[in-house]
């Protein structure tokens, strides 16, 4: 796609997309879907995902329903534009758990052509906006905002809540330790807790 301009035309070809939303909704499944198209398309991909995220994989983004692509870990943001070889398409998942300075990446990325595509949660447990999400969906060019089944009442869940006593904001967990609410159940289920 071309821009026109008053003396040049600008291809316009780097952009950040997020995909966002509450545990269980499909987010990575979401990532894995569009970063396969571009494989398909003959694109050049680069994978990443935070380093502390082993669920499932040490070298593999894996959504619930257990498709998968592979990836690569980091530490931090900054090892992201390291280890970038020519590319058309960076996917990073879990962005939630990056440092602030991921926002800053994607931008830098998106300046040089590069389509990024990020998929993280835009709450943590308490509710709360989640890490460099809300930053990097004000950034993005297109936000996707996906939805799980409320497990209490079967409508569009958009909460995360969790199981344990923990008050750390960031507890790796599955099924054992979390479930998607809607915002009723959530609040329901909140005061319980007060």
């Amino acid at each position: 796609m071309f821009l026109e301009n008053k003396s040049h035309r600008i291809e316009n070809r780097g952009w950040i997309e997020v995909v966002c939303g509450s545990m269980f909704s499909g987010k990575t499944e979401e990532l894995i879907r569009r970063l396969k198209r571009a494989q398909i398309a003959k694109l050049k991909v680069e994978i990443f995902k935070p380093a502390l995220d082993t669920r499932y994989s040490e070298d593999k983004i894996v959504s619930h329903d257990s498709t998968s692509i592979k990836s690569f870990p980091v530490k931090n943001s900054s090892e992201i534009p390291e280890k970038i070889k020519d590319v058309d398409v960076i996917g990073i998942d879990e962005a939630q758990f990056f440092d602030d300075g991921i926002i800053e990446v994607c931008e830098n990325l998106a300046n040089q052509g590069i389509r990024v595509i990020i998929a993280g949660l835009d709450m943590d447990f308490m509710g709360n906006p989640f890490g460099p999400m809300p930053s990097l969906m004000a950034k993005a060019e297109y936000v996707t905002k996906v939805h799980a089944i409320c497990m209490r009442c079967g409508n569009p869940a958009q909460y995360s809540h969790r199981f344990s006593e923990s008050k750390s904001v960031v507890e790796l967990g599955e099924k054992d330790k979390y479930e998607p609410l809607c915002r009723a159940c959530y609040n329901e289920e909140t005061k319980k807790q007060l």
